[in-house]
């Protein structure tokens, strides 16, 4: 399969998929005779699997690394679980993180609020931070 009828079967632009086979995501195409990639018909299965591992926030090294494994010839369930405790893992901590500063946003934007400009102590860039 050509590389238009790969990106037009997954949704992505050539640029995408010269990109993932530049970074060793795909394997390198054969080429045919006028030059044109020419992709095995399993690409558009890992296609969509990068595609669904960067939805759930892998980087591509990640992706890379668990693309290996199956290259291998190893099943590789047991690292992606542990892959994606660790994603979870650092949401909960990036959600954490958010929700504190929200907090503290909304502090001293009630603060602000209820402030009179014109009380502002003139030695401070400004009162409400």
């Amino acid at each position: 399969m050509r590389i238009g009828e790969a990106a037009a079967a997954v949704g992505m632009t050539t640029k995408a998929i010269r990109f993932y086979e530049d970074r060793g995501l795909l394997p390198p195409a054969e080429r045919s005779a006028n030059g044109y990639r020419e992709y095995a018909d399993d690409t558009v299965s890992r296609l969509e699997f990068i595609r669904r591992s960067q939805v759930a926030g892998l980087s591509l090294a990640q992706i890379q690394g668990i693309l290996r494994i199956r290259d291998s010839g190893a099943t590789p369930c047991a690292h992606v679980s542990d892959v994606l405790a660790r994603q979870l893992m650092d949401l909960d901590r990036q959600i954490a993180e958010i929700t504190a500063l929200r907090e503290t946003v909304a502090g001293y934007h009630a603060a602000g609020a209820a402030a009179d400009p014109a009380g502002c102590d003139p030695d401070r860039i400004c009162s409400y931070l």
